[in-house]
């Protein structure tokens, strides 16, 4: 029995007719598909015949249902093993923040090799669909993509919350909702004024999208009086205010 390439798709920011070409034919050609919630997985009817697949829901809802990273690659290995052509469909890009290269690892690691479409970054994308840019000749050179899920001033957070407020980027924070209030405390504490800019998207390219602007001194108080839930994008510099 042949084992078939694992395809690890990047779906976009969400709506299905942002997932590239490529990333299509592979959804297309797939006998599962293993799924997160973020990405085109509730539209897929619009990309391939889902009716013909088994869909495995392996979704990472922040703060509620969560799959262990440990099990997904047990399904994959699993699928592949049993001679199924499967994808794995993640929103954006696999390896933005998409724990793609730990699948990839352990794929490699059991012998099973493996395919890599890019997708598109909500960290991008979503600014730009709201029509703000993270960069701008003239205002900014620089863009920094930042994950908000540990607080700063957590012992396993990896950011140097001081370095990004004296960078001079843009930054793009995902998955910082929850977050939101702490880290603009640590920005304006490292001296990045409090009147910068701010943009916040929730739920951006899908027809729930919702945008509102405020200025990094508020950002904690917007983001409750709004009711801002996951999945949003935080932009945080100048171009915000354009």
């Amino acid at each position: 029995m042949s084992i078939h390439p694992v395809v690890l798709v990047g779906g976009g920011p969400g709506a299905w007719d942002l997932i590239t070409v490529r990333g299509m034919h592979a959804l297309q050609a797939a006998d599962v598909i293993v799924a997160d919630h973020l990405g085109p997985t509730a539209q897929l009817d619009r990309l391939c015949d889902i009716d013909a697949k088994e869909l495995i829901d392996v979704s990472k809802i922040p703060y509620r249902k969560q799959v262990a990273q440990e099990r997904i690659n047990e399904i994959l290995i699993e699928q592949a093993r049993a001679g199924r052509r499967v994808v794995r469909l993640k929103g954006g890009d696999p390896y933005v923040f998409g724990r793609g290269f730990e699948e990839l690892t352990a794929l490699t690691d059991a012998g099973i090799p493996v395919e890599v479409i890019p997708g598109v970054t909500s960290a991008v994308a979503v600014p730009a669909l709201a029509g703000t840019p993270v960069t701008h000749r003239g205002m900014v050179h620089a863009l920094t993509v930042v994950s908000g899920h540990l607080p700063p001033g957590h012992p396993k957070s990896l950011v140097d919350w001081a370095a990004l407020a004296q960078s001079g980027a843009t930054l793009s924070v995902i998955m910082g909702v929850k977050n939101a209030a702490a880290i603009a405390a640590a920005l304006i504490d490292a001296s990045l004024p409090p009147d910068t800019p701010v943009r916040i998207i929730q739920e951006g390219s899908l027809a729930e999208e919702r945008v509102f602007s405020c200025e990094l001194s508020t950002l904690g108080s917007t983001m409750v009086d709004k009711a801002v839930a996951p999945p949003a994008v935080i932009v945080i510099g100048e171009v915000a205010g354009l």
